[in-house]
């Protein structure tokens, strides 16, 4: 049973993996003995981060901007120099933008759109000749995408473009799992819910642990392990026979 959730000496690679969920995946898959890739924009955050995570097991940083053609290429480039092979994308970078309706920038769509769904799509075709190598029927390679439970609901707060862009990714996991599936490389979502990021920061302030617990069917936000743990039965034996599955990581507050 050990073995049918191991991501033991499987590679990885965390976009985003500097901070918030994205850390939260990453230190779970050093811990759980994946070779692991983290990439985001400051580059001395990002080298700081897998100098602390190295600590535990194997971590490696390779920054770039990921809202760029420029840094999505770079990413590409030096995982190839690097690894023969790739078993697990995690697509979790990620921005947000928030104004009242009429209000709301033109703007604020480009970028999202950008970051939150046109670099999902541009990093997951630079790796699949990565991606195709570690595929076998029994063993498929895996995208993870990181959506949002706003895009399943309407969110409490004026986030258009975000929401919009977070259903997006939902669609386009769906979309690729279905062109991949005959490559043994399965594409799935994470949608989570409420946890402590620099995102939710703002939340965070104005409310506590428990006051915003009592919003959420289950009693809590989220916590490291619980997305950590979700992220790893996908990309684990346990989950290679799921594709195209938006998972919310919620508490469950979706089922509203």
């Amino acid at each position: 049973m050990t073995d049918l959730f191991s991501v033991k000496g499987k590679t990885a690679v965390v976009k985003g993996g500097s901070r918030g969920i994205g850390l939260m995946i990453a230190r779970g898959l050093v811990d759980a003995g994946a070779r692991v890739y983290i990439s985001s924009r400051k580059a001395g955050v990002c080298d700081e981060v897998a100098a602390e995570l190295s600590k535990h097991g194997e971590c490696f940083s390779i920054p770039a901007d990921l809202g760029t053609s420029e840094g999505l290429d770079h990413l590409a480039t030096r995982l190839a120099e690097r690894e023969s092979s790739l078993n697990i994308l995690v697509n979790n970078a990620g921005a947000t933008w928030g104004a009242p309706l009429e209000e709301y920038p033109d703007e604020a769509f480009d970028k999202i759109w950008a970051v939150n769904v046109k670099a999902i799509f541009r990093l997951t075709v630079k790796c699949l000749p990565l991606l195709r190598k570690a595929a076998a029927a029994d063993d498929p390679a895996r995208v993870i995408n990181i959506g949002s439970i706003d895009g399943i609901r309407v969110p409490y707060f004026d986030n258009y473009a975000y929401s919009a862009s977070k259903a997006a990714v939902h669609m386009l996991t769906r979309h690729l799992a279905h062109n991949l599936n005959k490559e043994n490389i399965t594409v799935n979502a994470i949608a989570p819910g409420l946890f402590p990021s620099k995102m939710t920061n703002f939340v965070f302030e104005q409310f506590t642990d428990e006051q915003l617990g009592g919003g959420i069917p289950l009693g809590r936000v989220g916590q490291p392990d619980d997305v950590a743990g979700a992220t790893i039965f996908l990309a684990s034996r346990a989950g290679s026979y799921l594709t195209g599955a938006v998972i919310p990581v919620d508490g469950g507050v979706s089922t509203r």
